[in-house]
């Protein structure tokens, strides 16, 4: 389960920097590796990385419990 939590995590740092690419210098560094954006290896690549996005969501009530947890834990 680590091992699919780091994957979803790597996948949505590689989104994000492709945002974050799109955003500032409107290039897709995805697209541009893939072929461009109609092609079918970038559209896979968006999907995997939106259900990334989509698993991670169902992540953060656990993350956040165990965060709050263990930061109360130590703050006192």
């Amino acid at each position: 389960m680590k091992t699919l939590n780091a994957a979803m995590l790597l996948l949505l740092i590689v989104g994000g920097l492709n945002w974050g690419l799109v955003g500032l210098f409107n290039f897709d560094l995805v697209a541009a590796l893939l072929g461009g954006t109609g092609s079918i290896w970038a559209e896979i690549v968006y999907v995997i990385v939106g259900i990334a996005a989509v698993y991670s969501f169902f992540l953060l009530k656990p993350v956040t419990a165990y965060t709050s947890k263990h930061t109360a834990h130590h703050a006192g």
